[in-house]
């Protein structure tokens, strides 16, 4: 097969953990025949520096015309700080999401049975635990109306979400929820919120076209207290925009470390791949960031964009036996021995190779 990927790295270490991924994806197409081709454009603070656009009219063209988009991170200590700025990082990812209709964000979270010490939790609680978060991603209040009064000392954000929305995105969390164990967990505030009471009406009214799966309601406050007392609960958990942004940032320290988690935003036009982790520009140009998560990237762009299935799981065990036999950055590494990030890229496209 051939693939035409877009190629967007980003801010920060992203254009240094999507290097790896690169890596990881030429390895594959050489051990099973494939070839790819590669787009790359920008996003984010670099694009806001190029053009005075975070996501600018060629980038979505470059994603458009695509079969996946590989992306990096958006973020930029110049803008973070800087509580008046007109346009930001940030702005880019969204409209990207918007943009490409990106309404579905699947995070799965995974423990590596090497790993759980490092977890904050007690190992009994996280090894063994595997379960997928599916976040809303093109509704709510980062999309919702939103503005200043009295003179700016007044603010607000609208969270607005439409039917088809939900219906939507509980659709696709029944259907994951059918592939897996067959547990569905809605996760609301529809103790507070109508948006949230709308959220558990549809849930309620679609769970009869699923008697095969268990479904679960609960508040999000809860849903965060037990994630932490006992994340081996969940199988499938489905929420909306802003309380899955948290939750899903929550879910990553169960493996001990943010940058070991991957994601897939799917929705109308070309799939998105990136990590969970952000733009981390503390790090940026030192080569020391841990670029497995953006790796396990390229291995869901494989599984969901292509339905290659063994090429992802060849880079999913590329991956395990790096961690397995300590091949890793310092963020996850024992007793003072680590690895830079280019040659833990190395050291996975190489292991692929050898098959």
């Amino acid at each position: 097969m051939e693939f035409k990927i877009a190629v967007l790295p980003g801010d920060g270490i992203g254009p240094e953990v999507v290097a790896q991924a690169v890596k990881a994806v030429d390895a594959v197409c050489a051990r099973f025949g494939h070839k790819a081709s590669y787009r790359y454009a920008d996003v984010g603070a670099c694009a806001i520096d190029r053009c005075g656009d975070a996501f600018p009219e060629e980038s979505f063209q470059t994603c458009v015309d695509s079969d996946a988009v590989l992306f990096g991170a958006v973020g930029d200590p110049k803008y973070d700080n800087d509580p008046l700025a007109k346009v930001r990082p940030e702005q880019g990812l969204l409209a990207m999401r918007k943009k490409l209709g990106l309404f579905a964000n699947l995070r799965p979270v995974e423990t590596f049975s090497k790993l759980v010490h490092k977890s904050p939790l007690k190992e009994d609680l996280v090894d063994g635990a595997e379960f997928m978060c599916i976040r809303e991603l093109t509704g709510g209040m980062y999309f919702g109306q939103k503005g200043r009064l009295d003179g700016g000392d007044t603010a607000y954000d609208t969270n607005i979400y439409h039917r088809y929305e939900v219906e939507r995105i509980v659709k696709l969390a029944f259907e994951y929820a059918q592939r897996r164990r067959r547990h569905l967990t809605v996760v609301d505030k529809a103790n507070v919120l109508e948006s949230s009471r709308l959220w558990r009406q549809i849930a309620q009214e679609m769970a009869p076209s699923y008697p095969d799966v268990q479904v679960d309601y609960m508040y999000v406050d809860n849903a965060a207290m037990q994630l932490i007392r006992c994340p081996k609960f969940f199988d499938v958990m489905v929420t909306e925009n802003t309380f899955g942004d948290i939750l899903t940032d929550e879910a990553s320290c169960i493996t001990g470390s943010m940058g070991l988690l991957a994601s897939a935003s799917i929705g109308e036009l070309t799939s998105l791949f990136e990590p969970i982790h952000g733009s981390y520009p503390q790090a940026a140009g030192k080569n020391i960031a841990n670029p497995l998560a953006t790796i396990l990237s390229a291995a869901m762009m494989f599984e969901y964009a292509f339905a290659l299935m063994e090429e992802g799981r060849a880079i999913r065990d590329a991956v395990a036996r790096s961690i397995e036999e300590g091949f890793v950055t310092e963020d996850i590494a024992e007793g003072g021995a680590s690895h830079s990030t280019s040659e833990v890229g190395d050291w996975i496209a190489a292991c692929i190779l050898k098959k």
